[in-house]
């Protein structure tokens, strides 16, 4: 199906438990799609990013206890917006059918005539299980299992479950949305045969960086949520394979999990951090704290492309992807390419090698069509120096085209060999014009565990941001102040030894330097410095 439908067409699209990796291929073609998402509390936010530009997104939402969207407007919006003639999207968590209300929803659109699709998803009652390590069968522990909903329809004349009957009819009972019912589903299913000794457990949250997992058995299981504080939405499982946790657990058990980690990077460069950090269970919070402005008197790099162009130049290095990706915008603006590095032959030398600081660099260098002549093994400026030692001679001309704040280490080291050196500035890293709030406020208030800095603009930025609060945000010596206990500070994580000298130098306290310096090294270098986390059996 592609294009606009003329009559419209609904896809009642199950999202998965909330581990946004767990939508089905289908239904995130869906969301690609879609003219209309209308989508609930459970679907992942991350889901929605996938849609296009121009979509219209309606939330309608429900929340236990609350005051929610009525069902019959959920379906009247949906044959509306079906009429209009839109594609529209019903992005519903788990799968639509499981306690979904999506016959329902189905049987709305089939009364009024509008096509439809329902696209299935990963259902809750046994992908949450799964990952809290309790698969609801097992050979020899649990042949069968049921899924019940804790919470019916109150205008129902009576309820359907028969919890005499189910308490011991099936080895694993799947418990949705029963967090506040949980006391009387307890009493109902002793009172129907099954012991309190039967292990329980109830995860929240689950499948997302904030599952909580809570063990017991129909003895104490009441006790230990209300202990633990864990609240909807929320599954639990009643059964001989919870006891399957203990060797099985695997997503808690990350070294990162639940960790809120605070990155730094531009906006288009911290997904490839934010993917590394997620894959072992962290929370990534994204806030940019610097911002690449071209410079845009660029007088001086035309005059250095002129000069490139017609091979005057022996050497030209580069040190961020930052440049690479500055550089070649200015190329392409002057109808140039790649090709102006080429090189030519002067006076019996070849003239057009190019360098990298690093594999990030060579790899931006290497998407425009450059392979890298040099890259050191240290990925700092010195190292680079040393590099190009061999290479290097008197007189030879160098062009280096970077940020305008960079470190004066490379000019003066290549100087010193002999090398004649145009610096030409590219950009600055300035402060982003607008931050989030929401992970300002995050880091403000010490709910922040981790600060990852990935170069010196990052930290001088983020304290500029943070104005005269920044030492007390910061530093983790500051423990109190005044009678009141403050929130423990974040460790702070550097992607190498310039990036935390600046720190440093800025008053804060490092804690964890790459020993790689770049963001897979530094996510290597969180995961070794937490370990595995404390997993509640």
């Amino acid at each position: 199906m592609s294009g606009r439908v003329t009559a419209g067409f609904v896809s009642l699209v199950g999202a998965g438990p909330g581990d946004p990796d767990l939508i089905t291929v289908k239904g995130l073609d869906r969301v690609k799609q879609a003219d209309v998402i209308v989508y609930d509390r459970l679907a992942a936010p991350p889901l929605l990013e996938h849609a296009k530009p121009d979509v219209e997104l309606i939330y309608m939402g429900k929340i236990g206890g609350e005051k929610s969207h009525d069902q019959d407007a959920i379906n009247a919006l949906l044959v509306e917006k079906a009429q209009a003639g839109h594609r529209v999207v019903r992005l519903k968590g788990g799968d639509p059918l499981v306690f979904g209300r999506g016959g329902e929803e189905a049987e709305s659109l089939a009364a009024a005539g509008i096509p439809f699709e329902i696209v299935p998803g990963i259902t809750s009652p046994v992908a949450v299980p799964a990952y809290a390590g309790i698969p609801v069968t097992h050979r020899g522990v649990a042949s069968s299992f049921a899924v019940v909903t804790g919470h019916e329809d109150p205008d129902k004349d009576e309820l359907s479950v028969d919890w005499d009957r189910l308490a011991t009819a099936v080895d694993t009972l799947v418990l949705l949305m029963g967090i506040r019912s949980l006391p009387e589903i307890v009493d109902k299913l002793t009172a129907g045969g099954r012991s309190s000794d039967t292990p329980a457990a109830v995860i929240s949250w689950g499948t997302t960086p904030q599952q909580r997992t809570v063990v017991g058995t129909l003895a104490d299981i009441v006790d230990l949520v209300d202990k633990e504080g864990i609240g909807a939405p929320a599954i639990t499982v009643v059964g001989d394979v919870v006891r399957l946790r203990d060797s099985l657990s695997w997503f808690e058990s990350r070294p990162l999990f639940g960790k809120r980690i605070l990155i730094t990077r531009t906006r288009h460069q911290a997904g490839e951090l934010t993917r590394l950090l997620s894959a072992e269970g962290a929370i990534p919070v994204e806030l940019p704290s610097i911002e690449i402005e071209p410079i845009e008197d660029d007088g001086p790099l035309a005059s250095a492309i002129d000069r490139l162009a017609s091979g005057s130049y022996v050497w030209t290095i580069f040190t961020s992807a930052n440049a690479v990706e500055v550089f070649f915008d200015r190329l392409k603006e002057r109808g140039l390419d790649a090709r102006c590095l080429g090189g030519h032959r002067k006076h019996g030398r070849a003239s057009g090698s190019v360098a990298a600081i690093g594999p990030a660099t060579a790899e931006a260098l290497a998407s425009c069509g450059i392979d890298a002549d040099v890259v050191p093994e240290e990925y700092v400026a010195e190292a680079v120096v040393e590099a190009l030692r061999t290479h290097l001679e008197e007189g030879d001309t160098v062009l280096l085209p970077r940020a305008a704040e960079a470190r004066s280490e490379l000019p003066e080291g290549l100087t010193a060999l002999g090398a004649v050196v145009h610096e030409v500035p590219l950009y600055r890293a300035v402060v982003p014009g607008d931050s989030p709030p929401e992970a300002l406020q995050a880091l403000k208030a010490g709910e922040i565990d981790i600060l990852t800095f990935t170069s010196s603009s990052t930290v001088r930025n983020l304290v500029s941001m943070l104005g005269d609060d920044a030492s007390v945000i910061l530093n983790r010596d500051a423990v109190t102040q005044g009678s009141s206990p403050e929130p423990p500070r974040p460790l702070i994580a550097c992607i190498g030894p310039i990036t935390a000298a600046t720190a440093e130098e800025l008053g804060l306290h490092v804690d964890i330097v790459a020993a790689d310096y770049t963001v897979s090294g530094l996510a290597a270098a969180l995961k070794e410095h937490i370990g595995p986390p404390e997993v509640s059996r």
